[in-house]
């Protein structure tokens, strides 16, 4: 998976996960769908960031459930966890052992810290592709291929 997605070994989130993970997020306070898409990236420590199209869904399904209750504030709709959506998320925290969805053997150190460095390199690379010369992308094309280089040196010496 890319910079976005798990750390080496991670998995992608089952359904049951997500759904958890949302009345998780939900139970500390009321949010709309991008805080909670927001809350699970940061409590994963940038190793999960849901899609909309998984947790609108969900956020959706729970509420026809009556898990959870949607009211419109400020042109947001914002979700609120019910009596019932608690019960069912202590049931399936205690399935699980106590561990919340994004929980997974914890998030290897540093690995937000290299995901935002790689994010801030292919910007800059994609800035040169965008208004650079043609001298200045043939430098960037080989400081590229040099810091690819040195990566897979660092990887062989473990």
């Amino acid at each position: 998976m890319g910079f976005g997605g798990p750390p080496r070994g991670g998995r992608r989130a089952r359904r049951g996960d997500v759904r958890t993970a949302v009345l998780a997020v939900l139970a500390d306070r009321p949010l709309h769908g991008y805080d909670v898409i927001r809350e699970l990236e940061q409590r994963s420590g940038g190793a999960w960031s849901p899609s909309p199209g998984s947790i609108y869904p969900t956020l959706q399904m729970l509420e026809d459930e009556g898990l959870v209750t949607g009211q419109e504030q400020d042109g947001k709709r914002v979700y609120s966890l019910t009596d019932a959506g608690r019960a069912e998320l202590q049931e399936r925290r205690e399935r699980a052992g106590g561990a919340d969805p994004w929980d997974h053997g914890g998030v290897p150190e540093g690995f937000a810290k290299l995901r935002d460095a790689g994010f801030q390199l292919g910007a800059a690379a994609m800035q040169a592709a965008r208004t650079g010369s043609p001298q200045q992308l043939d430098e960037v094309t080989g400081i590229l291929s040099e810091a690819r280089r040195k990566i897979y040196e660092i990887l062989a010496r473990a």
